[in-house]
């Protein structure tokens, strides 16, 4: 399991869908699986799960992504999971970090 969290500032619904194109343009095989949108007055919460396979580890690697805002005060946390392929230890990461990297790519541009 790997993770990236990050605070910046910036719009919400602009963040969200530059993310989104980002995840799925960044690799041929990802895939928007499903998500969940929260909001009460000015805070703000989307959650999106995404999938992709990954070459090196030869599986599926998922990617939980969770944006709040408050206002133009952003929060995201990527969590990913599902790229080992050992039974009781988890070996290879290698997927999980490369689905990571096209987010920390996207994130550090704002």
């Amino acid at each position: 399991m790997a993770k990236l969290e990050r605070t910046f500032q910036g719009d919400f619904d602009t963040a969200l869908a530059q993310i989104h194109e980002g995840i799925l343009h960044g690799s041929v095989s990802a895939s928007y699986e499903n998500g969940s949108d929260f909001a009460s007055g000015d805070v703000r919460c989307a959650v999106r799960i995404y999938e992709r396979y990954s070459w090196s580890g030869g599986n599926r690697v998922s990617l939980n992504l969770t944006l709040a805002g408050h206002g133009k005060d952003l929060f995201l946390s990527a969590i990913t999971s599902g790229g080992s392929q050992a039974m009781f230890l988890k070996i290879n990461t290698w997927g999980e970090e490369a689905f990571l990297d096209t987010i920390r790519t996207l994130v550090d541009s704002f």
